[in-house]
């Protein structure tokens, strides 16, 4: 028994003495803090119930935000990108896509315009803010 703990105790304080040469640090950079992070899930809860895979035949609705057709057409025209109505089941992608469309803008008008226009957008607006 004090041979074991004669042991312990001669690693314990002879440990830090084999420690690296170099002393380099290193620092680990976190994850960005979007304005928008809110307004993402209050809009995934409306569109979807934050269901990445959820989708809306009538529309062709498609994954977390949606996205339709012609919104992923004026996309891919606008940055010459070629992503496919398939490829918005994957949450990341996706959400480049979302935030593009926001600009800077306030959420009531980025999630104002997301939906479409018209006064549906108002219901839409009071849904989302439900989600906030």
């Amino acid at each position: 028994m004090r041979m074991a703990l004669l042991t312990t105790l001669i690693l314990m304080f002879t440990f830090p003495a084999f420690a690296p040469a170099d002393r380099v640090i290193y620092i680990e950079q976190p994850e960005a803090i979007n304005y928008y992070t809110p307004l993402i899930y209050a809009i995934g809860m409306v569109e979807g119930k934050c269901d990445t895979l959820a989708y809306k035949p009538l529309e062709e609705a498609t994954g977390y935000f949606q996205i339709r057709p012609i919104r992923l057409n004026d996309y891919n025209k606008r940055t010459g990108k070629t992503y496919t109505l398939e490829q918005m089941y994957d949450y990341e992608i996706a959400k480049k896509i979302f935030l593009y469309y926001t600009d800077g803008r306030s959420y009531e008008l980025v999630a104002k315009s997301w939906n479409g226009s018209g006064p549906k957008t108002l219901e839409y607006w009071k849904l989302v803010k439900l989600n906030l």
